[in-house]
């Protein structure tokens, strides 16, 4: 019992002509739908006034078409007795004993093709009739996830707990249509005339059950990505990284409810449509970010803008002290960020005494020239901050670099 190969490849125009009554996935269905049943339709002479039979039960001699990126599988007794993975158009042969229960070509469903035939192991002889349904092997987008409370997670990036209300889409696919149909799929949709299995069906428990899974898994997917040194552990890059955070979610769904090893399904895409951080995380972004653009030649930048500005406020202001320092220049005070910003730590040049012996001359000269240096710098810095040249924070940054705080 099984199937007869009759052509291979897309379905074509001939095929109509030759084919008048043949099975093919019910018209009309959404692109989330996952489980389709096969219906019978009639070709006139015309062409294209197509009608559907309501029962999915292919029989001995009905003549079934398999389209690209789908996989059809017959069942009898709530067992599966045969898969198609192959496009093309096959005709059914309960008594040829040349025809086969397992066609899977080269590619669809490849890394399961050794072990098709030990899963659907139906016991005893198929009959003359069988249950025939559609698996859609395609991406299957506009899968929705969401909190309605913040969720938590351990972040490399800012080196705490984070918190954050998440919302997206994922797009999600079919890789091992016998463990999907065997292990997951709902037996109400495994009956004759049953209706699609559609991942966006609201009363849809099964689905729904997926929804209530990645939501569960989403702290762990974020914790994934966020502690991947490869994505440089930060989370400005997630809601545009969609196969970077797939992957992550995929993980994390995985480890924790087996999708893709007992249920044959993977999480290929992800859209993160928004995240909005707790108080305390908002504000150590912040903080973070402002650090991050006062480091290094950004940071020396930033400062000579801020001073240059703080120059072009005291000479508008007018007064003697302020003019004065327009003078400087902005080349003179950026100097003194730029050697600040270069000079090592106090700790790094402290002379080091030995437990018991008295510090050499040429260490006292050493920390004098260097404390003479610092105190220069630092007057500087408090007379442009006295005119209004800098800010205040731009003040106790330099302050606090060269007390080495």
């Amino acid at each position: 019992m099984g199937f007869i190969k009759a052509f291979s490849g897309a379905i074509s125009g001939t095929f109509a002509d030759q084919w008048l009554e043949f099975y093919e996935p019910q018209r009309g269905v959404s692109a989330t739908a996952a489980i389709i049943p096969a219906v019978a339709h009639n070709t006139n002479a015309g062409r294209g006034s197509n009608t559907s039979g309501s029962e999915n039960i292919i029989s001995n001699g009905s003549k079934i078409i398999v389209p690209e990126k789908m996989a059809l599988i017959t069942m009898e007794n709530g067992e599966i007795t045969g898969l198609i993975a192959e496009a093309g158009g096959f005709e059914f042969k309960s008594d040829d004993p040349n025809s086969q229960s397992v066609f899977n070509h080269d590619g669809i469903i490849q890394s399961i093709g050794g072990e098709i035939v030990d899963r659907i192991k139906f016991g005893g002889q198929p009959g003359t009739q069988q249950l025939a349904f559609y698996v859609n092997l395609k991406e299957i987008p506009g899968n929705k996830f969401g909190t309605q409370s913040k969720i938590y997670w351990n972040d490399a990036f800012f080196g705490t707990q984070v918190g954050a209300i998440v919302r997206g889409t994922y797009t999600l696919q079919i890789v091992d249509p016998l463990l999907f149909v065997k292990n997951y799929v709902p037996v109400t949709y495994l009956q004759p005339g049953s209706e699609p299995f559609d991942f966006a069906d609201m009363n849809n428990t099964a689905a729904e059950q997926l929804f209530d899974e990645v939501v569960g898994a989403l702290s762990a997917a974020f914790s994934n990505y966020t502690n991947d040194p490869s994505r440089e552990n930060s989370m400005t890059k997630i809601q545009g990284d969609q196969i970077g955070f797939a992957k992550s979610l995929s993980q994390a769904v995985e480890e924790a409810y087996q999708w893709k090893s007992n249920r044959g399904l993977e999480i290929i895409k992800t859209a993160i449509l928004a995240i909005e951080y707790d108080e305390d995380t908002e504000k150590l972004r912040t903080e973070v970010n402002a650090a991050d653009a006062f480091a290094g030649a950004r940071g020396n930048s930033f400062m000579q803008q801020s001073i240059a500005r703080g120059l072009q406020a005291a000479g508008e202001n007018g007064g003697g002290a302020n003019m004065a320092f327009m003078g400087m220049g902005v080349n003179a005070a950026g100097s003194v960020m730029n050697s600040v910003q270069q000079q090592p730590t106090p700790s790094s040049y402290q002379p080091n005494f030995a437990a018991g012996q008295q510090t050499t001359g040429e260490n006292n000269n050493s920390t004098s020239n260097n404390s003479s240096v610092d105190t220069e710098k630092l007057l500087e810095m408090k007379k442009l901050l006295d005119a209004g040249a800098i800010t205040q924070e731009d003040y106790d940054k330099v302050k606090n670099q060269i007390l080495g705080i």
